[in-house]
């Protein structure tokens, strides 16, 4: 059983997708390797904005890409495809939230190069509020002896934990 929780910004992705991927995770469980979708992810971020400054490490944070624009300082999560908006959203504004806590309070972007589409994201007090909720609850499930009980969503075919799920 984890005593100790740390949390870390792929957790908070996970937990809009599948909780059962956020109890594996916490664990150091890596998804299989070979999963095409996991190589596509990272062949998309490596191809993109190549004139970006990319992969800023701030403690337990990788930011995608950090740029200026207009004298304001826009911190950027590439994805490569909008399926997962939602997830991808709060993944981003918990990296503001971070930064906020840092004393940077900047504005994000969510970018899907493949779908030619970008969206602006701000943390606002109502997002803070959701997330400190989140964390608690991802907290929560992380200490459970098991995991969650499997759920099947039309995520699962394309999961890197498919094979450990459905075995």
């Amino acid at each position: 059983m984890i005593k100790e929780v740390k949390i870390f910004p792929t957790l908070i992705w996970y937990y809009y997708i599948c909780p059962r991927e956020v109890w594996f995770m916490a664990r150091y469980i890596v998804p299989e390797q070979d999963n095409t979708n996991i190589a596509l992810g990272r062949l998309v971020n490596e191809e993109s904005y190549s004139r970006e400054k990319k992969e800023v490490r701030i403690e337990n944070i990788v930011i995608d890409i950090i740029k200026k624009e207009n004298e304001e300082i826009i911190v950027g999560e590439v994805k490569k495809s909008s399926r997962y908006k939602e997830s991808a959203r709060m993944q981003l504004l918990y990296y503001l939230y971070i930064l906020k806590q840092k004393g940077l309070n900047l504005k994000g972007e969510l970018l899907f190069p493949k779908e030619r589409e970008k969206i602006t994201v701000e943390l606002k007090e109502s997002d803070e509020i959701k997330l400190l909720e989140d964390i608690q609850n991802i907290e929560k499930l992380i200490k459970q002896g098991s995991p969650p009980k499997l759920v099947k969503t039309r995520f699962c075919a394309k999961c890197g934990y498919r094979e450990l799920c459905f075995a």
